[in-house]
């Protein structure tokens, strides 16, 4: 298999609208007859380009030196950092922090809320204050994280979106396309600018929420986060972990808090097994899927059995299953967070709604 990236695939679409500049520049000096037969002709070139496309361009396009983004003065590579972030925000939660003691400081900090005494919530004034300063600020880490790997599928998408646009706008200047034919290229195009522009303002609205969950506004416009989130568990936890772990935090509860946990516990089960499958499922099947139909149409347009529009479709259809499989990958880390939650006999803000994410991209139409 030829081991094309999305960047290059994109790159590649974009050289096939490029490749006529020598033909079409040449034609601007001919008779306008002649003109429009050679442009036409290059033009006619481009459904079923080759490979040879990509040197081309790269031998074209001026090298840009690329510019490095300024580092943010505070980094968070990790939940658990972000976590401690905001108990320091939180000067009350310093007499607790010290009752509760380092393992399990450590422990709750880490996330790993199963291994802590179900009763701590009654045995340690204001327990329940630090639980939900770590569940914010858990929950717009992982927020923040997701939302910003979400970006680089977009930008994919759009970089193709743009690559057709040039494609059918060329064509159109030698009169192989209509304005009318055009028009879906162009709407294409402008459907994928306005999702990245939305995914850039809620990577900056999860931004803020972290910000505001570690008491840093006003300190830190921004902070850094890591490229993606550590990989999805391979194994949930089973029903007969979950219910003796239930029966163990409910031996704990007061009947009031018991009944409400009664209610609360099986969703936040089926919200967490059913998310862990979904992204599972996003992950190991709809992107494999997806991977190996990328793949073979670059094989087949560099055999000229696929036009140059099926490569720029396939490029925004993976885009799209990126983009899904990450909105899966959300809703199981909500899922996880909230279901730990009532396990530790406290109740969530409100159990999580899956949604669609991780589900297959519409086919894009052909040309």
């Amino acid at each position: 298999m030829i081991p094309l990236s999305l960047f290059k695939l994109s790159r590649l679409c974009l050289a096939a609208g490029l490749l006529i500049i020598p033909a079409w520049a040449t034609a601007q000096t001919a008779s306008p007859a002649s003109a429009w037969r050679d442009a036409n002709a290059a033009v006619g070139q481009f459904p079923r380009g080759h490979a040879d496309l990509l040197k081309w361009e790269q031998q074209q396009a001026p090298a840009v030196a690329p510019v490095a983004p300024a580092a943010p003065e505070l980094a968070l590579a990790t939940a658990e950092k972000a976590v401690r972030q905001a108990w320091l925000a939180h000067r009350e939660l310093a007499r607790p922090l010290a009752r509760l003691g380092a393992a399990q400081v450590e422990q709750l900090a880490a996330g790993r809320w199963l291994e802590l005494d179900p009763s701590l919530n009654w045995r340690i004034d204001d327990f329940d204050g630090l639980l939900e300063v770590a569940i914010q600020a858990r929950k717009a880490w992982t927020e923040a994280v997701l939302s910003q790997q979400a970006l680089a599928p977009l930008r994919q998408a759009l970089a193709a979106a743009d690559a057709a646009h040039e494609l059918g706008q060329r064509m159109v200047s030698v009169g192989n396309w209509s304005r009318l034919q055009l028009s879906p290229v162009q709407l294409a195009r402008t459907q994928a600018q306005l999702n990245l522009r939305r995914a850039q303002y809620a990577a900056a609205q999860a931004q803020a929420r972290l910000i505001k969950a570690l008491g840093l506004n006003g300190i830190h416009a921004a902070v850094g986060l890591p490229d993606q989130l550590p990989e999805l568990p391979a194994d949930v936890m089973s029903e007969a972990a979950f219910q003796h772990r239930l029966a163990a935090t409910q031996s704990e509860l007061p009947r009031g808090n018991r009944l409400r946990n009664q209610a609360d516990a099986p969703l936040a089960f089926q919200a967490y097994q059913a998310s862990h499958e979904i992204a599972r499922s996003s992950r190991d099947e709809v992107l494999k899927l997806r991977e190996f139909i990328t793949e073979e149409t670059v094989l087949h347009y560099n055999g000229m059995l696929k036009s140059s529009w099926d490569l720029l479709a396939e490029v925004q259809n993976r885009a799209q299953a990126q983009t899904g499989a990450l909105a899966a990958r959300r809703d199981f880390e909500i899922a996880q967070i909230d279901l730990q939650t009532v396990l530790l006999g406290a109740k969530p803000d409100s159990l999580l709604a899956l949604g669609a994410g991780g589900g297959e991209a519409p086919q894009s139409a052909g040309h």
